[in-house]
């Protein structure tokens, strides 16, 4: 079987060839993203492997049926990007990761909590500029602050792990209830009534119709003065705009953000010699109580290898007619 590898770091074709085993796979690499200017580098295999800024939508999903292409293989838990009803109607499976690595993600939002509170990153930069003034770069304790987790999957479940371990008090909110979220002695609330109570918001749910945008003007009117908002999930989950407007408004004391709605045209890129176009991105960078990363939180060695073994473990399931058992489906 041939497979494509869409969205090619180093670091993806190094760990997918550490992995390798299978004589009978043929792998592709390519640094491009899958779009409608790509889609014909397809040609001649039966699978795409495809990362989160790759696109799938209605058209690519019938140019790549009409290559002969039957699995479209997501390196990544995320499936927002993949048009599911257009890829069930071309009878093209779709397979993702659901879980390389929650601590990856999870370790990486507490970083950046720390750093936003701490402000680790401007003492570095002041110490090496022979500044050793504490001057503002006053923090607060996490013990015994509040912070709401926003969907207690994998990665929010290993998150509350985490802060309980700090002392922190946790409220989460989600639709299903998860024991062993009660078991740490962890309410659940309402989103409504988990909003005006926390000192740090932090989101760990899948985007979707019910979660887009669930971060807007309405919400934020909701939430403590001063809140830490912390997003290492999607950036769709984000009215940027108004969280722009909180920010200039002092509602939002600290942000942190891993994803972004527009990253496909800045994320996994060196752009240092270019102009950013991004207004909205670079209205954020301008203000000192941001931290942006960019989509960094899956970027530890054993997510890298996770990822590589499932879409492996993925591919060969399908290859001999095994049930798929990391398949994603229309809902519809």
């Amino acid at each position: 079987m041939k497979i494509t590898f869409f969205s090619t770091q180093p670091y993806d074709r190094e760990s997918f060839l550490k992995h390798h085993t299978d004589t009978q796979l043929e792998l592709i690499f390519l640094e491009e993203k899958l779009s409608e200017r790509t889609v014909s580098l397809a040609s001649g295999s039966q699978a795409v492997c495809v990362f989160v800024n790759d696109t799938l939508n209605e058209t690519i999903i019938q140019q790549l049926s009409q290559l002969n292409v039957q699995l479209i293989a997501l390196r990544c838990a995320g499936f927002n990007n993949v048009d599911l009803k257009a890829a069930q109607a071309c009878n093209i499976r779709v397979v993702r990761v659901p879980a390389y690595s929650p601590y990856a993600v999870a370790e990486h939002a507490l970083a950046m909590i720390m750093t936003l509170n701490r402000k680790t990153h401007k003492a570095y930069n002041r110490i090496r500029e022979q500044n050793f003034s504490l001057h503002g770069l006053l923090g607060f304790d996490l013990y015994k602050k509040t912070v709401g987790v926003i969907g207690t999957g994998h990665i929010g479940e290993v998150f509350c792990r985490i802060l309980h371990g700090l002392g922190c008090n946790i409220l989460a909110c989600d639709p299903v209830k998860k024991p062993e979220i009660e078991d740490m002695g962890i309410r659940y609330a309402s989103l409504n009534d988990l909003l005006p109570q926390c000192d740090i918001l932090s989101l760990h749910c899948p985007l979707n119709e019910s979660t887009s945008y669930l971060i807007n003007s309405t919400t934020i009117a909701q939430m403590k003065a001063g809140v830490m908002l912390i997003n290492t999930s999607r950036g769709g989950l984000v009215d940027t705009k108004a969280v722009i407007a909180g920010l200039k408004s002092g509602h939002i004391g600290y942000l942190g953000i891993d994803v972004y709605e527009q990253e496909e045209d800045l994320f996994f890129q060196n752009l240092s010699e270019q102009i950013i176009h991004d207004d909205i991105i670079a209205r954020l960078m301008s203000f000192p109580n941001v931290l942006i990363t960019a989509h960094q939180g899956f970027f530890t060695q054993e997510a890298l290898d996770q990822i590589a073994c499932t879409t492996f473990a993925n591919i060969k399931a399908f290859g001999v007619g095994e049930v798929l058992i990391n398949e994603v489906k229309s809902a519809h």
